[in-house]
C-alpha cells in the first residue's frame, strides 16, 4: 500500500564528470619529411615505419557505485528488463488484485490533539507505463475527521523474482474539501526520482535495509527493514498469525520517528503503529471488500479522471508520463 504517513527530506545530488578528448589524425609527406593536413584539417602522428598511427584508445569511464542511501547493502538495483509485460502482483505480503478495496481506520495523536483517520486503498483496473514498465495503479483516499485531505494514485509492479516496486505517486492535496495542488508528485525516471522496493520477495530479519523510494526533487526518502517475523495480532477484520513487521524511517529526519507496518500473508497491510516522533499514528485494517464489476467500473472511471487531471496540475513531472489505461474491467466478483 502507499505511505499512510509521509516523511520528506532534502537530498543533495551527485555530479558525474565526463572527460572528452579530441583525436588527432594526420598523414605523412615523405618528400617534405613533415606532416601535412588531411581532408579534415587534422594531423596524425607517424610511426617509426612511416605508417600513420590510429587514434588513441580511450579507457572506458568508471561508473560510480550506486549510493547506499539506507545504509550498507541498500544500493538500488533496478532493472527494467526484469519485469513482465503485464503487471501481476501476487507477492503474499503485498498482493494487489484489481477490484480489491481495503479500509484502515485509527487516530493520529499530535501536539494539536487527536485526529480521526480513515484511509481507503483500492486496486484499480488501470495500468500505466513508467520507464518501459507497465505498472498497476492503486488509488488511495485519506480522510481526517471525515474530510478528504489527499487523493493519490500510486504505481506498483512486481519483478520476475517476486519483489514489488513502487514507481511513483501522484498525491492531490485538499483543504476544506478544496483542491490545493500536488506538490509532492514523483515518478521514477523523471527529475532523478528512483523506484524503490515496496516489499521484498522473501523478507527476512537481520538483512540489510532497502530504499523504498527516492525522490530528491521533492525531498522524499523512505528506508525499510524487516523488524520482526511470525507474530500474531487481532484487528477489526480478524486475528492474524505469521505477521511480518516492516520498520520504516527517513534517515535524514531522525526526529520524525519510525513507522511499523504489519503485513499478513495473503492479505497485506493489517496494522500501522508509530515509534518515536511527535505524531503518534495508529491504523487498523477495518474492512476488506471485493468490488462488483459495476463498482470496479466506477473506480476505473474516477481514477482515470484523476490521472488526466495530473497532466494539467503537474506539467513538469506527471505530464511526462504515458496516460493510464483501463486493462481490467471485471473483478471476478458479483455483477
Amino acid at each position: 500500500m502507499s505511505h499512510s504517513f509521509k516523511r520528506f527530506s532534502m537530498l543533495g545530488s551527485a555530479v558525474t564528470l565526463l572527460l572528452g578528448m579530441e583525436a588527432i589524425v594526420s598523414c605523412a609527406d615523405p618528400k617534405a619529411g613533415r606532416a601535412t593536413p588531411n581532408s579534415t584539417g587534422t594531423s596524425a602522428p607517424v610511426s617509426p615505419s612511416g605508417a600513420p598511427q590510429g587514434p588513441p584508445t580511450l579507457a572506458p569511464a568508471a561508473v560510480p557505485p550506486a549510493p547506499e542511501l539506507c545504509g550498507p547493502g541498500s544500493a538500488i538495483k533496478f532493472d527494467k528488463a526484469a519485469f513482465p509485460e503485464s503487471p501481476v502482483i501476487d507477492n503474499k505480503w503485498f498482493p494487489l488484485k484489481p477490484g480489491m478495496k481495503y479500509t484502515t481506520t485509527g487516530t493520529v495523536e499530535s501536539e494539536d490533539g487527536t485526529t480521526e483517520r480513515r484511509v481507503t486503498h483500492t486496486v484499480t483496473g488501470l495500468t500505466k507505463v513508467i520507464d518501459g514498465v507497465k505498472t498497476q495503479v492503486m488509488w488511495d483516499r485519506d480522510y481526517q475527521d471525515g474530510t478528504l485531505v489527499e487523493s493519490e494514485l500510486a504505481f506498483f509492479a512486481q519483478d520476475n523474482t517476486g519483489t514489488v516496486w513502487l514507481f511513483g505517486e501522484y498525491p492531490e492535496e485538499f483543504e476544506e474539501d478544496k483542491f490545493i495542488g500536488a506538490p509532492n508528485t514523483f515518478i521514477h525516471g523523471i527529475s532523478g526520482s528512483q523506484a524503490g522496493i515496496a516489499m521484498q520477495a522473501a523478507p527476512r530479519t537481520r538483512t540489510p535495509a532497502y530504499v523504498q523510494a527516492h525522490a530528491a526533487s521533492v525531498g522524499f526518502l523512505d528506508c525499510g527493514s524487516v523488524f520482526e517475523e511470525n507474530i500474531a495480532l487481532c484487528v477489526p477484520t480478524g486475528c492474524y498469525g505469521d505477521v511480518l513487521v516492516i520498520d520504516e524511517h527517513n534517515p535524514l529526519e531522525p526526529n520524525v520517528g519510525h513507522q511499523r507496518k504489519y503485513y499478513s500473508a495473503g492479505t497485506g497491510l493489517v496494522k500501522v503503529t508509530a515509534e518515536g516522533g511527535v505524531n503518534q499514528e495508529t491504523l487498523d485494517l477495518a474492512k476488506i471488500e471485493h468490488l462488483t464489476d459495476g463498482q470496479l467500473a466506477d473506480v476505473n472511471t474516477q481514477a482515470l479522471e484523476l490521472d488526466r487531471h495530473g497532466y494539467e496540475v503537474s506539467k513538469e513531472v506527471y505530464a511526462q508520463t504515458a496516460q493510464a489505461e483501463i486493462t481490467t474491467k471485471t473483478s471476478g466478483g458479483r455483477k
